[in-house]
């Protein structure tokens, strides 16, 4: 059975962290479709351009195991205010399918009210944008079926955490070693 993660992007994405995550779970064996949030060729904060698979709207009338929010700004602010990446969230989260999000990303998570009483993470100076009494400082936070990481720095301690969580530890372990990742 074939793995299926959603990664929505748009203009001003981290492309160190949306990168990682495609790369390292494709090399998982996972099916990954990166969804741009407009039609088109998408630029990241650093100026990279990458190409969608899809449109968004397009992606969202598949099943997928995981959505993953990279960060980046003004990406992560435009998946927090899109209302079909909040509606595809809380979706997902009541039907008991795994949301991650990375550096400022996990401001949606907020905005979708999946971080009410739980445990995230998120880039540093933003811990405004997470519920009171919700911030915690480490890498990676797996709070029940959410996964919430800190930035750029992380990107790859969280990407293998996504593939431990959905394919299982030995193939994480087994991506880890090929890409020389402790």
């Amino acid at each position: 059975m074939t793995v299926h993660v959603l990664v929505p992007i748009s203009t001003g994405f981290e492309e160190i962290e949306a990168t990682t995550i495609i790369d390292v779970l494709r090399r998982a064996g996972i099916a990954v479709t990166v969804a741009g949030l407009t039609d088109g060729p998408v630029t990241g904060r650093s100026g990279i351009t990458m190409l969608p698979d899809t449109p968004l709207d397009k992606a969202l009338g598949h099943p997928y195991e995981m959505i993953v929010l990279p960060g980046g700004q003004p990406n992560a602010d435009t998946l927090r205010d899109d209302k079909r990446v909040i509606t595809a969230l809380q979706k997902a989260h009541e039907a008991g399918t795994y949301v991650a999000a990375i550096c400022a990303a996990p401001a949606a998570l907020t905005r979708a009210g999946l971080l009410e009483h739980r445990k995230a993470t998120i880039y540093p100076g933003c811990e405004k944008n997470l519920p009171d009494g919700s911030f915690v400082p480490d890498r990676v936070v797996v709070e029940e079926k959410i996964i919430t990481s800190r930035g750029p720095g992380t990107a790859m301690e969280f990407a293998l955490t996504l593939v431990s969580l959905l394919v299982g530890e030995e193939i994480a372990k087994k991506v880890a070693g090929a890409l020389l990742a402790p």
